[in-house]
Protein backbone atom coordinates (compact mmCIF):
# COMPACT_ATOMS: atom_id res chain seq x y z
CA UNK A 1 0.00 0.00 0.00
CA UNK A 2 1.60 3.22 -1.42
CA UNK A 3 0.84 6.56 0.30
CA UNK A 4 -1.58 7.35 -2.33
CA UNK A 5 -3.53 4.36 -1.50
CA UNK A 6 -3.42 4.22 2.05
CA UNK A 7 -4.84 7.69 2.41
CA UNK A 8 -7.91 7.01 0.07
CA UNK A 9 -8.60 4.31 1.82
CA UNK A 10 -8.68 6.08 5.38
CA UNK A 11 -11.32 8.98 3.95
CA UNK A 12 -13.07 5.60 2.56
CA UNK A 13 -13.00 4.54 6.23
CA UNK A 14 -11.25 1.16 5.31
CA UNK A 15 -8.24 -0.44 6.87
CA UNK A 16 -4.99 0.36 6.31
CA UNK A 17 -1.22 -0.77 7.35
CA UNK A 18 -0.80 2.44 9.02
CA UNK A 19 -1.33 6.18 10.08
CA UNK A 20 -1.12 8.51 7.53
CA UNK A 21 0.80 11.47 8.43
CA UNK A 22 -0.15 14.42 5.92
CA UNK A 23 1.35 18.39 6.27
CA UNK A 24 -1.58 21.36 4.74
CA UNK A 25 1.46 23.34 4.52
CA UNK A 26 5.53 23.53 5.36
CA UNK A 27 6.82 26.87 5.63
CA UNK A 28 10.60 28.28 3.89
CA UNK A 29 12.57 28.29 6.92
CA UNK A 30 11.92 24.21 7.20
CA UNK A 31 12.37 23.92 4.09
CA UNK A 32 15.60 25.65 4.24
CA UNK A 33 16.87 23.61 6.85
CA UNK A 34 15.77 19.86 4.97
CA UNK A 35 17.58 20.93 1.76
CA UNK A 36 20.36 23.02 3.01
CA UNK A 37 19.61 25.96 0.87
CA UNK A 38 17.35 28.98 0.33
CA UNK A 39 14.25 28.57 -1.22
CA UNK A 40 11.25 30.64 -2.64
CA UNK A 41 8.99 27.59 -1.49
CA UNK A 42 6.66 28.98 0.74
CA UNK A 43 8.75 32.21 1.13
CA UNK A 44 6.17 34.53 0.62
CA UNK A 45 7.79 38.13 1.24
CA UNK A 46 10.79 36.94 -1.31
CA UNK A 47 8.28 35.53 -3.84
CA UNK A 48 5.90 38.25 -3.79
CA UNK A 49 9.28 40.15 -4.89
CA UNK A 50 10.56 38.62 -7.07
CA UNK A 51 7.21 37.68 -8.92
CA UNK A 52 7.41 41.89 -9.04
CA UNK A 53 10.37 41.91 -10.28
CA UNK A 54 9.64 39.41 -13.07
CA UNK A 55 11.56 36.93 -11.86
CA UNK A 56 8.63 34.50 -12.25
CA UNK A 57 10.58 31.48 -13.95
CA UNK A 58 13.31 31.87 -11.44
CA UNK A 59 10.53 31.00 -8.75
CA UNK A 60 8.38 28.59 -10.56
CA UNK A 61 11.35 26.56 -11.19
CA UNK A 62 12.57 26.54 -7.54
CA UNK A 63 9.10 25.75 -6.31
CA UNK A 64 9.09 22.58 -8.77
CA UNK A 65 12.30 21.44 -8.10
CA UNK A 66 12.53 22.39 -4.00
CA UNK A 67 9.10 21.04 -3.51
CA UNK A 68 9.89 17.29 -5.06
CA UNK A 69 13.37 17.29 -3.17
CA UNK A 70 12.03 18.47 0.32
CA UNK A 71 9.15 15.68 0.42
CA UNK A 72 11.40 12.95 -1.20
CA UNK A 73 14.04 13.95 1.36
CA UNK A 74 12.04 13.50 4.37
CA UNK A 75 10.16 10.67 2.82
CA UNK A 76 7.21 9.62 5.80
CA UNK A 77 4.44 12.23 4.35
CA UNK A 78 1.71 10.35 2.85
CA UNK A 79 -0.61 13.74 2.13
CA UNK A 80 0.71 16.08 0.45
CA UNK A 81 -1.34 19.84 -0.57
CA UNK A 82 -0.35 21.97 -3.14
CA UNK A 83 0.67 24.96 -1.04
CA UNK A 84 4.42 24.86 -1.42
CA UNK A 85 3.90 24.50 -5.22
CA UNK A 86 1.93 27.53 -5.34
CA UNK A 87 -0.19 28.48 -8.25
CA UNK A 88 1.79 31.21 -10.30
CA UNK A 89 1.34 34.05 -12.62
CA UNK A 90 0.59 33.27 -16.42
CA UNK A 91 4.04 33.08 -18.13
CA UNK A 92 3.37 36.17 -20.25
CA UNK A 93 2.35 38.38 -17.01
CA UNK A 94 3.42 41.91 -17.20
CA UNK A 95 5.45 42.52 -13.82
CA UNK A 96 3.56 45.72 -11.78
CA UNK A 97 7.60 46.46 -10.16
CA UNK A 98 7.69 48.25 -6.78
CA UNK A 99 9.89 50.33 -4.83
CA UNK A 100 11.29 49.86 -1.62
CA UNK A 101 9.72 52.55 0.73
CA UNK A 102 11.32 50.78 3.78
CA UNK A 103 12.77 47.66 5.15
CA UNK A 104 9.36 46.67 5.64
CA UNK A 105 8.02 48.76 3.31
CA UNK A 106 7.19 48.59 -0.76
CA UNK A 107 4.96 50.50 -3.21
CA UNK A 108 3.73 48.45 -6.56
CA UNK A 109 3.08 50.28 -9.74
CA UNK A 110 -0.25 50.85 -9.30
CA UNK A 111 -0.34 52.35 -6.01
CA UNK A 112 -0.80 50.07 -3.34
CA UNK A 113 1.48 50.20 -0.16
CA UNK A 114 2.46 46.67 1.64
CA UNK A 115 3.35 45.96 4.77
CA UNK A 116 6.28 43.50 5.18
CA UNK A 117 6.46 41.16 8.24
CA UNK A 118 9.54 38.91 7.96
CA UNK A 119 9.55 37.44 11.32
CA UNK A 120 6.08 36.01 10.30
CA UNK A 121 6.72 35.27 6.79
CA UNK A 122 3.61 37.62 5.75
CA UNK A 123 3.45 40.15 3.39
CA UNK A 124 -0.03 42.64 3.34
CA UNK A 125 -1.37 45.11 1.62
CA UNK A 126 -1.70 47.92 4.11
CA UNK A 127 -2.83 51.24 1.76
CA UNK A 128 -4.94 50.81 -1.63
CA UNK A 129 -5.67 54.05 -3.84
CA UNK A 130 -8.75 52.61 -4.91
CA UNK A 131 -11.52 53.20 -2.52
CA UNK A 132 -13.23 50.36 -0.52
CA UNK A 133 -17.11 49.46 -1.59
CA UNK A 134 -19.02 48.50 1.20
CA UNK A 135 -22.76 48.89 -0.38
CA UNK A 136 -23.83 46.19 -2.88
CA UNK A 137 -27.84 45.65 -4.04
CA UNK A 138 -29.15 42.24 -5.22
CA UNK A 139 -29.24 43.55 -8.86
CA UNK A 140 -25.03 43.50 -8.68
CA UNK A 141 -25.68 39.94 -8.73
CA UNK A 142 -28.33 39.63 -11.55
CA UNK A 143 -25.75 38.66 -14.38
CA UNK A 144 -23.40 35.64 -14.56
CA UNK A 145 -19.93 36.39 -13.86
CA UNK A 146 -17.78 35.66 -17.31
CA UNK A 147 -16.26 32.49 -17.50
CA UNK A 148 -12.69 32.83 -19.15
CA UNK A 149 -10.81 29.38 -19.00
CA UNK A 150 -7.39 29.65 -16.77
CA UNK A 151 -4.06 30.08 -18.37
CA UNK A 152 -2.19 26.68 -18.13
CA UNK A 153 1.23 28.16 -17.07
CA UNK A 154 -0.26 29.12 -13.74
CA UNK A 155 -0.29 26.02 -13.24
CA UNK A 156 3.16 24.60 -13.83
CA UNK A 157 4.72 24.02 -10.14
CA UNK A 158 1.48 22.35 -9.32
CA UNK A 159 1.05 20.18 -12.27
CA UNK A 160 4.93 19.42 -12.03
CA UNK A 161 4.36 17.87 -8.14
CA UNK A 162 1.50 15.50 -8.92
CA UNK A 163 3.92 14.36 -12.24
CA UNK A 164 6.50 13.68 -9.95
CA UNK A 165 4.81 12.56 -6.95
CA UNK A 166 1.14 11.69 -7.57
CA UNK A 167 1.39 8.29 -8.19
CA UNK A 168 2.76 7.37 -5.10
CA UNK A 169 1.39 10.21 -2.53
CA UNK A 170 -1.56 11.39 -1.99
CA UNK A 171 -1.99 15.51 -3.52
CA UNK A 172 -5.53 16.66 -3.75
CA UNK A 173 -6.36 20.03 -5.72
CA UNK A 174 -6.97 22.84 -4.15
CA UNK A 175 -10.27 24.25 -5.67
CA UNK A 176 -11.54 27.64 -5.00
CA UNK A 177 -14.98 27.87 -3.32
CA UNK A 178 -17.04 30.98 -1.19
CA UNK A 179 -18.74 29.11 1.67
CA UNK A 180 -18.97 32.65 3.72
CA UNK A 181 -19.11 35.53 1.44
CA UNK A 182 -17.85 38.45 2.60
CA UNK A 183 -18.51 41.74 0.72
CA UNK A 184 -16.26 44.81 1.15
CA UNK A 185 -14.34 42.79 3.58
CA UNK A 186 -14.58 40.64 6.90
CA UNK A 187 -16.34 43.71 9.17
CA UNK A 188 -18.77 45.12 6.52
CA UNK A 189 -19.30 41.34 5.53
CA UNK A 190 -20.57 39.62 8.24
CA UNK A 191 -22.80 43.05 9.21
CA UNK A 192 -24.46 42.11 5.87
CA UNK A 193 -25.87 38.68 6.87
CA UNK A 194 -27.52 40.28 9.60
CA UNK A 195 -28.79 43.49 7.66
CA UNK A 196 -28.86 42.53 4.34
CA UNK A 197 -29.80 38.75 4.18
CA UNK A 198 -31.32 38.77 0.28
CA UNK A 199 -27.88 40.75 -1.11
CA UNK A 200 -26.00 38.13 0.19
CA UNK A 201 -27.73 35.37 -1.04
CA UNK A 202 -27.78 36.94 -4.41
CA UNK A 203 -24.10 36.94 -4.42
CA UNK A 204 -23.50 33.43 -2.89
CA UNK A 205 -25.22 32.18 -5.64
CA UNK A 206 -23.76 34.08 -8.12
CA UNK A 207 -20.42 32.45 -6.77
CA UNK A 208 -21.65 29.38 -6.60
CA UNK A 209 -22.45 29.60 -10.31
CA UNK A 210 -19.09 30.61 -11.35
CA UNK A 211 -17.32 28.37 -9.25
CA UNK A 212 -18.80 25.63 -10.77
CA UNK A 213 -17.58 26.64 -14.03
CA UNK A 214 -14.34 27.26 -12.92
CA UNK A 215 -13.92 23.64 -11.71
CA UNK A 216 -12.73 22.30 -15.22
CA UNK A 217 -9.96 24.39 -14.89
CA UNK A 218 -8.79 24.28 -10.67
CA UNK A 219 -9.03 20.49 -11.00
CA UNK A 220 -5.61 19.37 -11.64
CA UNK A 221 -4.93 16.03 -13.85
CA UNK A 222 -4.25 13.42 -11.95
CA UNK A 223 -5.15 15.29 -8.60
CA UNK A 224 -6.12 12.25 -5.57
CA UNK A 225 -9.00 14.21 -4.62
CA UNK A 226 -10.48 17.77 -3.89
CA UNK A 227 -9.95 20.41 -0.82
CA UNK A 228 -11.74 23.45 -0.13
CA UNK A 229 -9.53 26.14 2.22
CA UNK A 230 -11.76 28.69 3.81
CA UNK A 231 -12.14 29.79 7.82
CA UNK A 232 -15.09 30.20 9.33
CA UNK A 233 -14.38 30.85 12.56
CA UNK A 234 -12.47 31.99 15.39
CA UNK A 235 -11.66 30.49 18.24
CA UNK A 236 -15.25 31.19 20.40
CA UNK A 237 -17.15 30.03 17.64
CA UNK A 238 -18.43 30.22 14.30
CA UNK A 239 -18.41 33.64 12.43
CA UNK A 240 -22.42 33.84 11.99
CA UNK A 241 -24.68 31.85 13.90
CA UNK A 242 -25.32 28.21 13.66
CA UNK A 243 -28.86 29.28 12.35
CA UNK A 244 -27.97 31.42 10.01
CA UNK A 245 -24.83 29.01 8.75
CA UNK A 246 -27.75 26.79 8.01
CA UNK A 247 -29.87 29.10 6.29
CA UNK A 248 -27.41 31.26 3.81
CA UNK A 249 -24.37 29.38 3.49
CA UNK A 250 -25.39 25.54 3.50
CA UNK A 251 -27.27 25.11 0.52
CA UNK A 252 -24.18 26.77 -1.42
CA UNK A 253 -21.65 25.49 0.34
CA UNK A 254 -23.84 21.84 -0.21
CA UNK A 255 -24.01 22.85 -3.99
CA UNK A 256 -20.39 23.32 -4.24
CA UNK A 257 -19.22 19.42 -2.79
CA UNK A 258 -21.71 18.39 -4.99
CA UNK A 259 -20.37 19.91 -8.19
CA UNK A 260 -17.20 19.43 -7.52
CA UNK A 261 -17.32 15.92 -6.43
CA UNK A 262 -18.43 15.11 -10.21
CA UNK A 263 -14.11 15.70 -10.76
CA UNK A 264 -13.18 13.80 -7.19
CA UNK A 265 -14.99 11.98 -4.59
CA UNK A 266 -13.33 12.55 -1.99
CA UNK A 267 -13.02 16.50 -0.29
CA UNK A 268 -11.18 18.00 1.94
CA UNK A 269 -12.27 21.25 3.95
CA UNK A 270 -8.97 23.33 6.02
CA UNK A 271 -11.11 25.76 8.45
CA UNK A 272 -9.43 27.32 11.24
CA UNK A 273 -11.35 28.28 14.68
CA UNK A 274 -13.57 26.62 16.73
CA UNK A 275 -16.43 24.86 14.31
CA UNK A 276 -17.84 21.85 16.49
CA UNK A 277 -21.35 24.16 15.97
CA UNK A 278 -20.95 23.52 12.48
CA UNK A 279 -19.52 20.04 11.98
CA UNK A 280 -22.86 18.22 11.68
CA UNK A 281 -23.37 20.68 8.58
CA UNK A 282 -19.99 19.95 7.02
CA UNK A 283 -21.04 16.41 7.28
CA UNK A 284 -24.37 16.81 5.99
CA UNK A 285 -22.73 18.67 2.69
CA UNK A 286 -20.31 15.99 2.53
CA UNK A 287 -17.42 16.86 3.47
CA UNK A 288 -15.34 13.58 4.33
CA UNK A 289 -12.04 14.86 6.17
CA UNK A 290 -11.81 17.93 8.52
CA UNK A 291 -8.21 19.84 8.50
CA UNK A 292 -7.26 22.34 11.09
CA UNK A 293 -7.36 20.76 14.33
CA UNK A 294 -7.04 24.43 16.37
CA UNK A 295 -6.61 22.83 20.05
CA UNK A 296 -6.61 26.04 21.62
CA UNK A 297 -10.08 26.50 19.99
CA UNK A 298 -11.85 23.54 21.48
CA UNK A 299 -10.74 21.04 18.32
CA UNK A 300 -9.41 18.48 19.90
CA UNK A 301 -8.89 14.77 18.59
CA UNK A 302 -10.53 13.00 21.32
CA UNK A 303 -13.44 15.14 21.40
CA UNK A 304 -14.33 15.24 17.75
CA UNK A 305 -13.73 11.20 17.53
CA UNK A 306 -15.92 10.86 20.01
CA UNK A 307 -18.60 12.94 18.78
CA UNK A 308 -18.07 12.71 15.10
CA UNK A 309 -15.62 9.52 14.22
CA UNK A 310 -17.94 7.79 13.01
CA UNK A 311 -18.82 10.07 10.41
CA UNK A 312 -16.01 12.35 9.41
CA UNK A 313 -12.41 11.61 9.09
CA UNK A 314 -10.33 14.17 11.21
CA UNK A 315 -6.64 15.13 10.08
CA UNK A 316 -4.37 17.10 12.69
CA UNK A 317 -3.43 16.45 16.61
CA UNK A 318 -0.41 18.26 16.96
CA UNK A 319 -0.72 21.71 17.96
CA UNK A 320 1.53 24.62 15.68
CA UNK A 321 1.83 26.48 19.17
CA UNK A 322 4.43 23.64 20.40
CA UNK A 323 5.86 22.95 17.39
CA UNK A 324 7.42 26.39 17.50
CA UNK A 325 7.49 27.06 21.68
CA UNK A 326 7.34 23.65 22.77
CA UNK A 327 10.27 20.70 23.15
CA UNK A 328 10.96 18.30 21.27
CA UNK A 329 9.65 16.05 24.26
CA UNK A 330 6.37 17.78 24.48
CA UNK A 331 6.00 17.39 20.55
CA UNK A 332 6.33 13.70 21.15
CA UNK A 333 3.78 13.57 23.82
CA UNK A 334 1.34 14.93 21.59
CA UNK A 335 2.40 12.85 18.88
CA UNK A 336 1.88 9.98 21.20
CA UNK A 337 -1.39 11.62 22.59
CA UNK A 338 -2.66 12.43 18.91
CA UNK A 339 -2.23 8.83 17.83
CA UNK A 340 -3.96 7.36 20.79
CA UNK A 341 -6.83 9.28 20.41
CA UNK A 342 -7.41 9.90 17.03
CA UNK A 343 -6.30 6.24 15.74
CA UNK A 344 -9.11 4.57 17.32
CA UNK A 345 -11.52 3.08 14.86
CA UNK A 346 -9.39 4.94 11.63
CA UNK A 347 -10.40 7.90 10.29
CA UNK A 348 -7.52 9.29 11.57
CA UNK A 349 -4.32 11.52 9.80
CA UNK A 350 -1.31 12.87 11.64
CA UNK A 351 -0.26 16.59 11.18
CA UNK A 352 -0.15 19.63 12.73
CA UNK A 353 -3.21 21.22 13.97
CA UNK A 354 -2.72 23.76 11.06
CA UNK A 355 0.88 23.87 9.51
CA UNK A 356 4.85 23.48 9.80
CA UNK A 357 4.77 27.53 10.41
CA UNK A 358 7.43 30.25 10.58
CA UNK A 359 9.54 30.02 13.30
CA UNK A 360 8.95 25.65 14.05
CA UNK A 361 11.93 24.76 15.44
CA UNK A 362 13.84 22.18 13.55
CA UNK A 363 14.34 20.33 16.35
CA UNK A 364 10.86 19.98 17.31
CA UNK A 365 9.77 19.39 13.29
CA UNK A 366 12.18 16.19 13.48
CA UNK A 367 10.44 14.77 16.48
CA UNK A 368 7.37 14.83 15.62
CA UNK A 369 8.54 12.77 12.13
CA UNK A 370 10.61 10.39 14.15
CA UNK A 371 7.92 9.67 16.66
CA UNK A 372 5.42 9.48 14.22
CA UNK A 373 7.39 6.66 12.21
CA UNK A 374 8.07 4.90 16.00
CA UNK A 375 4.20 4.77 16.06
CA UNK A 376 2.56 4.84 12.76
Amino acid sequence: MNSRERVRAVIARQKVDHVPLGFYTVDYDTVEKVLGRKTFVRDKIRSQLALWEGRRDEVAESLKKDTVEFYRKIDCVDLILPKEASILPPKDYEPIGYKKLADDKFETGDGRIYHAVWDCNEIVCIHNPQPTRTEYQIDDFAEALPVKPLDQSRFEAVDYLIKMLGKERYIPSLVPTTALVLLGGTENGLLMYALEPEVICAAAKQQVQYQNAMDQYWVRPGSSGIIFDQDMAGTNGPLISPNMFREMVSPYFSSRVKHVKQFRDQLILHNCGNNIPLMEMFIEAGVDCYQSLQTTAGMEIGKLKSRFGNKMVFWGGVAVETLIAGTSSEVRAEVRTAMERGAVNNGFILGPSHSIAKNTKYDNFMAMLDEFIKLR
